[in-house]
């Protein structure tokens, strides 16, 4: 029996994709130390990365920063999310075991069997597993993107709007197909 654990990472930074990661999490399989992917260590959020993506079947699905301001950040995070999902099923295409698609918050996307559990990356270890899956790899891109435009400090925020990405902003200006333009503090420097 599998469930698939669904979660994503990046809705709330100024810059990049939104990340969604599936996870087929087989029944019975114990990853020690498992929960919300923001509570632990980067050191543990790659570590267990390891292990997940080694024992579990997985997938990641992404909606860029052009898709999330055209179609807006909700809607973009439920495209990621059944891209993910999409994917994994079509690798699991012969296994008729999956019994439901768990998805952390409180709507699931487009996606048959689905259920919607608020803070589940808490308590559910198919969606703690999607979460450090998502975790770690924006996390990644964040610190490939910060090699790319050094100055911003992406690996350091992650593409948060701290106070030293705001001041970046100000001074370099948004990066077009990077920056999210429809996110207010982007807008009211693009406005000014």
């Amino acid at each position: 029996m599998l469930v698939i654990g669904v979660d994503e990472a990046g809705r709330g930074s100024l810059v990049g994709s939104v990340v969604a990661a599936a996870v087929a999490f087989p029944s019975g399989l114990l990853i020690d130390g498992l929960t919300d992917s923001k509570k632990l260590s980067e050191k543990k959020r790659e570590a267990l990365y390891e292990q997940i993506t080694s024992e579990c079947l997985w997938s990641i699905g992404q909606s860029s920063s052009y898709e999330i301001d055209q179609i807006n950040i909700l809607e973009a995070t439920m495209l990621a999310m059944k891209r993910a999902v999409d994917k994994l099923k079509t690798e699991l295409a012969n296994n008729s075991q999956i019994t439901s698609v768990l998805v952390d918050g409180n709507r699931c996307p487009d996606i048959e069997n689905c259920r919607a559990i608020v803070k589940g990356d808490l308590t559910v270890p198919a969606i703690s597993a999607a979460s450090v899956i998502a975790k770690v790899t924006r996390d990644r891109q964040m610190v490939n993107l910060d090699q790319d435009y050094p100055g911003y400090g992406f690996a350091r925020h992650k593409g948060y709007g701290t106070k030293a990405h705001l001041e970046a902003l100000k001074n370099l200006g948004p990066i077009e197909g990077q920056h999210r333009f429809t996110f207010a503090p982007v807008k009211k420097l693009i406005r000014s």
